[in-house]
């Protein structure tokens, strides 16, 4: 399968507004899902490393119940 950002990008320049649309929603939904996975494997692994709920949402720019919340039960 096409790498879907560089397929996004080259529909964007195309003649089919509609097609650049559908490609870049379809690259943004991989992007935020590969993102999703590497943030929940960072999590963990600093949370492996002893890292406080504290210093991982000050890292994510989110409060320490948010963090917790999404990653506390896993």
């Amino acid at each position: 399968m096409a790498d879907p950002v560089r397929s996004a990008l080259a529909s964007a320049d195309g003649d089919d507004p509609y097609r650049a649309l559908r490609e870049i929603r379809l690259a943004r939904a991989a992007m935020t899902e590969e993102l999703d996975r590497a943030e929940a494997l960072a999590v963990r692994r600093a949370r492996a490393q002893g890292a406080s709920w504290q210093l991982i949402a000050l890292a994510l720019e989110v409060s320490k119940q948010a963090v917790h919340k999404k990653y506390g039960r896993r």
